[in-house]
């Protein structure tokens, strides 16, 4: 792994039982940021041993939900600019070659920067350029803070202020098989399903009725999961699977709940 200065950032990431991944994400992280802070929610494996071999500082705190638990970190960082990363996300040395430049010559000159996501399935060859989302995970808390939210973890751009775009992707090694994928789509829609602001009862009917196709297609056809083969394919059916069943588990809720 190429030697990069370190750069006065604090990466932060939040786990629970991450022993699998944790070690490269905090080695990755440290390329470039002086500082790397797991938020430890209670986890029962190595993970905490693991990250501060790794060179991590650990905070053991309750956790608040997917939002505040990054503000944790937010206000616990030695750094303005921060780092926000999963415990499955892992820095290049291209993308850390890349916010090296940026702060060559002091601050970068934006504020907020985002970032491709590449997906690395558990078989083949990353995703590079199709499938993955962007992100704005390199920030300045000083412009913007994490919400304040139980089920959501993604800021809002304030308004007035310019974003910039790094090319080089974070790797995201979002499961280790379908297995893990399952059940992380299971509880990620739980959580939605419970925690948002419901769609209208009727809205969701049709959603139910009509929507898997649709968001299969997206997925498959618009994100460019074609291009990943058996593995592409088979991801985009679970995929849309756990966005259907989050209209499932909204609409039951309603039922349940006696809610419009």
């Amino acid at each position: 792994m190429t030697e990069h200065r370190r750069l006065p950032i604090s990466a932060y990431i939040r786990t629970k039982n991450e022993a699998f991944l944790i070690s490269e994400v905090v080695t990755a992280a440290r390329q470039i940021a002086s500082e790397v802070l797991v938020v430890d929610s209670g986890s029962s494996d190595d993970t905490i041993a693991l990250a501060e071999q790794a060179g991590a500082r650990v905070l053991r705190h309750d956790w608040r939900g997917n939002g505040r638990q990054k503000r944790i970190a937010e206000d616990e960082a030695a750094f303005d600019w921060l780092l926000d990363l999963d415990a499955d996300e892992i820095i290049t040395p291209a993308l850390a070659s890349e916010i090296s430049a940026l702060f060559a010559n002091g601050a970068p000159p934006l504020s907020i920067y985002r970032t491709p996501m590449a997906y690395a399935p558990p078989v083949g060859a990353p995703w590079i350029g199709f499938g993955g989302v962007k992100r704005h995970k390199l920030y300045d808390r000083r412009a913007v803070r994490q919400p304040d939210h139980a089920a959501w973890d993604q800021f809002d751009i304030p308004e007035g202020v310019t974003t910039g775009t790094l090319s080089h992707p974070i790797l995201h090694h979002a499961w280790r098989d379908t297995e893990h994928l399952v059940d992380k789509i299971n509880r990620n829609s739980s959580t939605r399903a419970r925690l948002l602001t419901p769609k209208p009862r009727a809205l969701l009917g049709l959603r139910i009725l009509f929507g898997l196709p649709i968001y299969f297609a997206k997925r498959y056809f618009l994100d460019g999961l074609f291009r990943g083969g058996i593995q592409g394919f088979a991801f985009s059916i679970t995929s849309a699977y756990g966005r259907w069943l989050r209209d499932v588990k909204m609409y039951e809720r309603l039922r349940l709940g006696g809610e419009r």
